[in-house]
């Protein structure tokens, strides 16, 4: 019998990952829903001073959109243990690394890729138009996946400990903070009209050295939780 390649494996991962998360539309509308309460709430908190919304803008999206992706780490790796398709991962041929970038990849099909594509609507709420509303969609793309990479090293440190979604959020919020100052920035200086792209840079660097290192940890903690 052949074994699946690198390749296989990982669709199997994500489309398995997407078809469970389809069974449970509330647990997943669950954090899109807090993103749009969050942002849709704080125009109509501070008043519609075309200005003041413009200003806290970039720091209320990002930060709806931190708290919104954090909702969801506690179900990325915590059905696959309960079930035990997680020690089946660590026996098959693929290494473990590799499963963890598809999983973490369906989660943040789920979780991050709504945040994006809302982001126009709700940058539109706080007077975000032309360059600003843009940088703000390619901050989001670029930070969303580093949020998810970041957070799967906490959730898979916390899993199977009681009460582990106060932990995972006690662990990774410090770590997320250098992607929300980079992501909020980009925004910022976009507004002020010095442009974001230096920040854009730093979110891509963030980005690339979560994807470098963020599965290789997340993949040894799963190995201690699974022991």
């Amino acid at each position: 019998m052949n074994r699946p390649s690198m390749w296989e494996a990982l669709h199997g991962v994500v489309r398995r990952d997407l078809l469970l998360a389809m069974r449970r539309r509330s647990d997943v509308a669950m954090s899109v829903f807090f993103l749009v309460i969050v942002a849709s709430l704080f125009p109509l908190g501070v008043g519609p001073e075309p200005a003041v919304l413009r200003t806290i803008a970039p720091g209320v999206l990002w930060v709806a959109a931190l708290l919104a992706c954090l909702l969801s780490l506690g179900r990325v790796f915590t059905a696959d243990y309960l079930d035990g398709v997680l020690e089946q991962m660590l026996l098959i041929s693929q290494p473990l690394a590799v499963l963890v970038v598809s999983k973490v990849f369906a989660h943040w099909i789920i979780s991050g890729l709504p945040v994006v594509l809302l982001s126009p609507l709700l940058g539109l709420q706080f007077g975000l138009i032309g360059e600003p509303l843009g940088v703000l969609v390619l901050s989001l793309l670029l930070g969303t996946p580093t949020l998810s990479m970041i957070g799967a090293i906490g959730a898979a440190l916390v899993l199977g400990v009681r009460g582990s979604g106060l932990l995972v959020a006690l662990l990774v919020l410090p770590l997320y903070v250098p992607v929300l100052i980079f992501g909020a920035g980009a925004v910022t200086s976009s507004l002020a009209g010095v442009g974001g792209e230096a920040n854009l840079s730093l979110l891509g660097a963030c980005l690339v050295l979560s994807l470098f290192f963020a599965p290789w940890a997340t993949a040894a903690a799963l190995r201690i939780a699974v022991e």
